[in-house]
């Protein structure tokens, strides 16, 4: 509990609806793909779990992508086929992700996306919803696109778009009314699978409640892992070098797995981890 409190008073991890489906495996490169021309577009929506709330709930307007092409209409930003509402993103955990966007892109040379966020965005907590206030300047939130974040295979361009709830929810009580508040200012991360890897594996008890941390250098990734098994998978990681966290809660002790080797389009499987009172 002394962490889960630590938890709510500091970071949080946020990265709807229907349609939950397994990771897609979406492999190739940019090389030899004819870049000029048209494009099919696939975005999935994945999301690191949070300790602290049981959802976040982020309303979610419209996703386009600017293109590099100075003929191209709206200074070359191209909307997306979504379906505009609500999604709980706490649903996208531990390796599982959603098709969140299609659509036709005139040409392969990605440099942008830009999501528009509506007004009905709030995080709940057993009983308990908080809203999420969202200033204007934040209901359009960009992140660059280059060759190492997403892909492109026989006509077709993959990226997964992973919100960073840590960075995306803080405290505010600056609102009207009395009471604690909370302000959304997102942070996401855009990867995919060829430039990315995975870790994975089991912690026990399930009664430890823990919370799974990857760190690299300022950079940590967040896991809960499931409530039936203990599994959990920590998807979009650079390459490299990791420590790996288990944080355990009511009672139980905390341990530390260091150099966990993180490669490119491989899940590295950690044994199964057992936490102690």
């Amino acid at each position: 509990m002394k962490k889960l409190i630590r938890f709510f008073l500091a970071t949080i991890v946020i990265s709807s609806l229907v349609f939950i489906s397994c990771q897609k495996d979406v492999s190739g490169t940019n090389e030899g793909s004819n870049l000029n021309q048209p494009h099919q577009a696939r975005i999935y929506l994945t999301d690191h779990q949070t300790p602290v709330f049981d959802s976040v709930l982020i309303d979610i307007r419209g996703l386009e992508v600017k293109l590099e092409d100075d003929t191209l209409p709206n200074d070359g930003w191209v909307s997306l086929n979504i379906n505009p509402g609500v999604y709980d993103i706490l649903r996208f955990r531990n390796g599982l992700d959603t098709l969140f966007a299609t659509g036709t892109l005139p040409n392969g040379r990605l440099k942008k996306i830009r999501l528009t966020l509506g007004t009905l965005n709030r995080s709940v907590k057993g009983t308990t919803s908080y809203p999420l206030r969202v200033k204007d300047e934040d209901r359009q939130v960009v992140a660059n696109l280059d060759a190492s974040n997403f892909e492109i295979s026989a006509g077709q361009v993959a990226f997964w778009i992973d919100f960073d709830a840590g960075n995306s929810i803080q405290e505010d009580n600056s609102g009207s009314g009395s009471g604690h508040g909370y302000r959304l200012k997102s942070h996401i991360k855009i990867f995919c699978r060829s430039n990315s890897g995975e870790i994975e594996g089991k912690v026990l008890p399930r009664a430890a409640d823990p919370i799974i941390k990857a760190v690299i250098g300022s950079d940590t990734a967040t896991a809960i892992p499931d409530d039936d098994d203990g599994e959990f998978k920590i998807v979009g990681l650079t390459a490299g070098t990791y420590k790996v966290i288990i944080d355990g809660q009511n009672g139980y002790n905390d341990t530390t797995i260091n150099n966990v080797i993180v490669r490119n389009r491989e899940d590295t499987h950690l044994p199964v981890i057992t936490l102690r009172q």
